[in-house]
C-alpha cells in the first residue's frame, strides 16, 4: 500500500505505484504531482532497505543522481533574472582562470546546455577528486576542451555543477550547495539538499544499483568524450551510499530529496514564479542549444538552457509542448509542463537500468496525463 494524498482523478498514478512495488518492479519510491500551484499527488510506498525492514516514509529521501542537475540550473537562472548573470556572456567574465586553453569564448549557457566541451576530468582522475572542491575546479578551468564548444552538446555528467557552482560561487560569493539551501531549499519549505547534512543519515533511503551501464570502455577509443566523460571519475553507484560522497558538493549527482520536495523547487518554474524566475529566463530554457546525438550519452538529445526538451526519438513519452525535464540515473524524473501548468516529480531508490529514461517513469507520466484527459501515447 502506499501513504499521501492522491486526488481520486489520479488513482491510475497510485495504482501504477503499488502494483510496482508488489511485483519488485520498485523497491520504494515517491510521486508527486501539482497542477496549476495546487498538489494533487503526493504519494509514496515500498522500503528503504533491500531487506525490507525500512518503510518508505513521509520524510524519506534519497540520492537523486542527476536530477539535481534541474536544481543546480534553477540557481543560476535565478541569478540571470537579477541581472547579476548573462547567459550568453563569456563564463570568464566570472571566472577568469576558465579562459585557458582556448576557453575565452565558452558562455554561461554552454555550460548549462553541456556543449562546453569540458565534460569531465582530464586523467588521471579519481572520485575524491571531485570531493575536492578547489582541486577539481581548477583542472576543469585549465584543460582543453575535447570538442569545439557549442558545436555538440555532450553531457556534462558529473561536472555540471561543479562548472555552474563555481560561476555562483564567484558571483556571489556563497558555495552552490549554500546558495540552494538558502535561496531555493530554504525560502520555498523544500526538504532539497545537495549532499546531505549527517542529521538526514537516518532517513535515506540507499539507493539499490542498476545493471552495469552497457558501454565497454576497453574497445573503445579511449579519446572519446564518451570514455573520457565516464571515466573522469568512473563512478560506481554505491558510492552514493558513503559519508565521504553525502558531504560533497556535487550539483550535478548528489542532491538528496523525494518527489514532494522536488516538485515544490521546479514549480517555480512550471508557474513561471517571478519570485524566483523571470520571464527572460523562463524563455531561455526553450533556446535550443544542441539537437542531435550526444556525444557522450550516445542518443539523440535536444537541450535548451538548463533542461532537456523533448525528444521523441529518444524519450516518446515526453509531451510536446513548452515542456522541459531531465532526470537521474536509475529512472527518476522531474518534468515541467508550462502550457498545463504540472510538474510531475519520481524518486526512487532501486535503479532501473540504462542511462535515460525509465519504465516507472513513462508508467506514472503516461497515467497522470491520461487523468487529465491527454493521451501521450
Amino acid at each position: 500500500m502506499t501513504d499521501g494524498i492522491c486526488d481520486s482523478r489520479f488513482k491510475a498514478v497510485r495504482d501504477a505505484l503499488e502494483a510496482n512495488v508488489d511485483s519488485g518492479e520498485e523497491l520504494g519510491a515517491s510521486i508527486a504531482l501539482d497542477v496549476d500551484g495546487e498538489t494533487v499527488v503526493d504519494i509514496w510506498g515500498g522500503w528503504r532497505d533491500p531487506e525490507r525492514t525500512k518503510p518508505w516514509e513521509r520524510d524519506t529521501i534519497v540520492n537523486v543522481w542527476s536530477t539535481t542537475k534541474t536544481v543546480t540550473a534553477l540557481a543560476v537562472l535565478m541569478l540571470a533574472s537579477r541581472g547579476d548573470i548573462d547567459l550568453y556572456a563569456p563564463v570568464s567574465r566570472y571566472w577568469p582562470e576558465f579562459a585557458a586553453q582556448g576557453k575565452e569564448h565558452v558562455e554561461v549557457r554552454h555550460l548549462m546546455s553541456h556543449t562546453s566541451g569540458v565534460s569531465g576530468l582530464d586523467q588521471p582522475a579519481t572520485i575524491e577528486d571531485l570531493y575536492d572542491w578547489e582541486k577539481s575546479t581548477s583542472r576543469m578551468a585549465a584543460q582543453e576542451p575535447w570538442w569545439e564548444p557549442g558545436t555538440a552538446s555532450g553531457y556534462h555528467a558529473l561536472n555540471f555543477g561543479h562548472l555552474l557552482g563555481e560561476v555562483v560561487r564567484r558571483v556571489t560569493g556563497k558555495t552552490l550547495k549554500s546558495f540552494v539551501a538558502e535561496e531555493i531549499a530554504g525560502p520555498l519549505g523544500a526538504d532539497f539538499q545537495i549532499g546531505a547534512d549527517a542529521s538526514a543519515t537516518e532517513r535515506i533511503a540507499p539507493v539499490i544499483p542498476p545493471p552495469p551501464l552497457p558501454f565497454d570502455f576497453a574497445s573503445m577509443d579511449p579519446a572519446s568524450p564518451m570514455v573520457r566523460t565516464f571515466t573522469g571519475p568512473l563512478v560506481d553507484a554505491t558510492y552514493a551510499n558513503t559519508a565521504a560522497w553525502r558531504a560533497a558538493d556535487i550539483g550535478a549527482a548528489n542532491g538528496h530529496a523525494n518527489a514532494r520536495s522536488v516538485a515544490r523547487v521546479l514549480s517555480t518554474l512550471s508557474l513561471a514564479n517571478p519570485k524566483f524566475v523571470s520571464a527572460e529566463a523562463v524563455e531561455s530554457v526553450f533556446e535550443v542549444q544542441a539537437d542531435g546525438v550526444d556525444l557522450v550519452l550516445g542518443v539523440p538529445l535536444r537541450f535548451g538552457i538548463g533542461y532537456g526538451l523533448a525528444k521523441p526519438e529518444t524519450i516518446p513519452y515526453i509531451p510536446d509542448g513548452r515542456v522541459c525535464f531531465w532526470g537521474g540515473w536509475g529512472g527518476s524524473l522531474i518534468l515541467m509542463d508550462l502550457e498545463r501548468r504540472v510538474t510531475l516529480a519520481y524518486m526512487m531508490n532501486k535503479m532501473s537500468p540504462g542511462v535515460i529514461g525509465s519504465t516507472g517513469a513513462e508508467t506514472y507520466l503516461l497515467a497522470a496525463y491520461a487523468a487529465m484527459g491527454i493521451d501521450l501515447r
